[in-house]
């Protein structure tokens, strides 16, 4: 009796109790990942921490897995509201974003995710291109990443002259240095590799040992080819202007003062999914190859001068890619540099 009496006490209580404020602002989120993703993981992250320093005045609705937002055309469809705020790839996107997609090859002698989100924040805050081309959208983290390797179905990459005919899924910046190899590169969104690689229609992803756990690549393929590939940092989630110009403007410093969380996270989970990759990859049979000190610097010369040439190439479009891949040379021979990007 007692007991029945206290639940009715406690039910009594609660029904009193006033509700939990609404939240002034409730955001929505898109990713082509499913939330299960150390990108994900990363995003679920800097959500609660905006919350919770927002005293709830911010609510964030995510859509995963691509249910909103695709790929390709990420950066049109966050500009134009299809989500307040979102994952965004310019070195996927199809057109107007040339500086963004081709910069992201200058980062040749990188050493690590810092490093390369340091050099895109001077690089963004030195050449108004990366303004130009990022119209419309409030960048609130920028994303470097692991370095590829050579994940391959059937036959290993030993050398520089096994790519010779072999098809290969990897980003734009690559896609010279590996034709001059002989291999012939294809670009497509992550999230389409794994299913050409169990069909055969590609010989392999020029990616980085995370992905062996990550994104599956472990069940459809053999081989990992240690070759350090560099690549740079780039803009990946950002706001539409219409969403920014909604919230007042101490919720607006909140968001400009959480990019150091977002990617403090997103390198926390990239280091960590690279070191279980790793790990999963020698425990379920997959070949790990490495290569001699020879063929990495062999790679290296021949990607600096692919890369310059792209620089060079941005001039038949209007842009001059020269001085920007001449200035994240130097960013990076002169080592961590310290730079905040401008919107």
């Amino acid at each position: 009796m007692m007991r029945a009496l206290l639940l009715i006490a406690l039910l009594a209580l609660a029904a009193c109790s006033p509700e939990p404020s609404p939240a002034e602002h409730v955001l929505t989120y898109g990713s082509p990942y499913p939330p299960t993703h150390p990108f994900s993981r990363a995003d679920i992250t800097w959500m609660q921490t905006v919350e919770r320093e927002s005293g709830g005045r911010i609510k964030f609705k995510p859509y995963w897995s691509g249910s909103l937002l695709s790929s390709s055309m990420s950066m049109l469809e966050v500009r134009h509201g299809l989500v307040d705020i979102g994952l965004i790839t310019p070195i996927y996107t199809r057109g107007g974003a040339h500086m963004l997609r081709a910069q992201s090859g200058f980062y040749g002698g990188v050493r690590d995710i810092a490093e390369q989100v340091g050099v895109y924040k001077c690089l963004a805050g030195a050449f108004p291109d990366y303004t130009a081309e990022l119209r419309g959208l409030h960048v609130l983290a920028v994303q470097g990443g692991n370095f590829p390797g050579v994940v391959t179905r059937t036959r290993p990459i030993k050398t520089l002259e096994d790519f010779a005919g072999k098809r290969l899924r990897a980003p734009t910046e690559n896609v010279d240095v590996l034709k001059a190899l002989g291999a012939d590169p294809v670009n497509m969104p992550m999230g389409e590799v794994y299913s050409a690689l169990a069909k055969g229609v590609i010989d392999g992803v020029v990616a980085p040992a995370d992905t062996i756990q990550s994104l599956h690549f472990g069940e459809v393929a053999k081989y990992f080819t240690q070759l350090h590939v560099p690549r740079g940092a780039y803009p990946a989630r950002a706001m539409s202007d219409q969403a920014w110009r909604r919230l007042p403007g101490d919720l607006q410093a909140l968001l400009r003062r959480s990019n150091r969380v977002w990617e403090a996270a997103l390198m926390q989970q990239l280091l960590a999914a690279e070191e279980a990759g790793t790990k999963y990859g020698h425990a379920h049979g997959i070949q790990f190859e490495p290569l001699t000190q020879e063929e990495q610097d062999r790679f290296a010369r021949l990607y600096n001068d692919k890369a310059l040439h792209q620089a060079q190439l941005l001039s038949a479009i209007g842009l001059d890619g020269v001085p920007v891949f001449e200035k994240a040379q130097a960013l990076i021979a002169a080592r961590a540099p310290q730079c905040e990007a401008t919107e």
